[in-house]
């Protein structure tokens, strides 16, 4: 019988990620909590920096651009804790399932694929005053949010893969 560190080791890279997409939105939430004036102050003021080129000098156009921002900036925090946990809990079930290297890699691109994708929504967020576009912020960030979201799915499809194969359809031994 194997000890729970032999069958947890090979999916050391799907937990430390998992854990530190917890922690990026655990993180945030706490930040939140110490600062959150002083991010939307810095949001502000971002936007009135650009008034004239990203606002056409209307300010009236700044207060839903930032409420947007803002709005994604939790959404990073959401995304992050919801996601990370599930990729733990789904890298724990591949490690209970086997040690094979589906196993590993679906845990692994689970968590990374989290953190990827709760990273482009604070980005976008951050990013929204400056342009004064949620379209032109997010764009501007794709290049994180669609590989992100690929390895999210990726990393689920294949545990579901992991759980059918070896629940339901296990292979007979010889």
């Amino acid at each position: 019988m194997s000890s729970v560190d032999d069958r947890l080791k090979p999916f050391r890279f799907g937990i430390l990620f998992s854990l530190l997409t917890v922690m990026f939105g655990f993180g945030l939430g706490a930040f939140f909590g110490i600062a959150e004036s002083g991010i939307k102050t810095h949001l502000q003021g971002t936007a009135e920096e650009r008034l004239v080129v990203a606002y056409q000098n209307d300010a009236t156009k700044i207060d839903p651009v930032i409420q947007k921002s803002w709005s994604y900036i939790k959404r990073s925090h959401l995304h992050a804790g919801a996601i990370g946990t599930a990729a733990l809990a789904s890298t724990l079930l591949l490690a209970h399932l086997g040690v094979g290297l589906f196993h590993r890699f679906s845990a692994a691109v689970f968590g990374v694929g989290g953190l990827l994708y709760s990273l482009y929504w604070l980005l976008a967020g951050l990013r929204t005053p400056y342009f004064g576009s949620t379209t032109l912020a997010k764009e501007s960030v794709e290049w994180l949010a669609v590989p992100g979201a690929g390895l999210v799915l990726l990393g689920l499809v294949g545990t579901i893969v992991c759980v059918l194969r070896t629940l339901y359809f296990p292979r007979k031994s010889a």
